[in-house]
């Protein structure tokens, strides 16, 4: 098991800039990326309407993005979110990606990621698939994508200041709480844990008797 580092349950956490202008970049509410990416979705998809990829197309393309964001929620988390490097100014920068949140997992302003992160990523994953997909075919897909995403980044708020009444959902938040007070080098789908089974990432279950 990982060794435990110091965790604080503050609803607000320590201050990362001097500058208070990246101060700011480093603090989002959780609304704020349905606000900036759910147009995004009704754009595509108007797109994908206007240049005629099909509705069976769009649907099969829709549900392949949803697909991949999830592998791509766990790869990210797992080998970028958690890599800890060793120069000083590296762990500098692992620190404000994700080691912030590690040691102040209940501030509610760290729990979704900062426009200046997620806008940057997006365009950069749109060029990727764009690159990778036939022609007109992102239209289809990245919306997809970008909701996968969206309930990542929701469903992290809430698992961390809801509490669940259905079994689902109970389950889902004890998945991460596992990750975030148990052992931090297991459990790194935060939306699913259907990747750390696949990759055996998954906590062991106790058995009983």
């Amino acid at each position: 098991m990982a060794k435990k580092n110091f965790i604080s349950n503050s609803t607000e956490s320590v201050r990362m800039f001097k500058s208070d202008f990246l101060e700011s970049l480093s603090k989002v509410h959780y609304f704020v990326p349905i606000i900036i990416f759910v147009p995004v979705i009704l754009v595509c998809s108007y797109f994908a309407y206007d240049r005629n990829i099909g509705i069976g197309n769009y649907l099969w393309l829709f549900i392949a993005g949803l697909f991949i964001w999830t592998l791509t929620e766990y790869v990210m988390h797992r080998f970028v979110f958690h890599f800890v490097p060793k120069a000083n100014w590296a762990l500098r920068l692992h620190f404000i990606f994700h080691g912030v949140h590690h040691d102040y997992p209940s501030d509610a302003k760290r729990l979704v990621m900062p426009p200046s992160a997620s806008i940057p990523l997006a365009t950069g994953f749109y060029f990727l698939f764009n690159a990778l997909l036939p022609a007109n075919y992102i239209f289809g897909f990245f919306p997809g994508f970008i909701l996968g995403y969206l309930v990542y980044d929701i469903s992290h708020y809430a698992i961390h200041h809801f509490n669940f009444k259905g079994s689902f959902w109970k389950k889902i938040k004890q998945h991460h709480m596992l990750h975030h007070y148990q052992d931090p080098t297991k459990g790194y789908g935060v939306s699913s844990p259907l990747w750390d089974k696949v990759f055996n990432s998954d906590f062991i279950k106790k058995q009983n008797g």
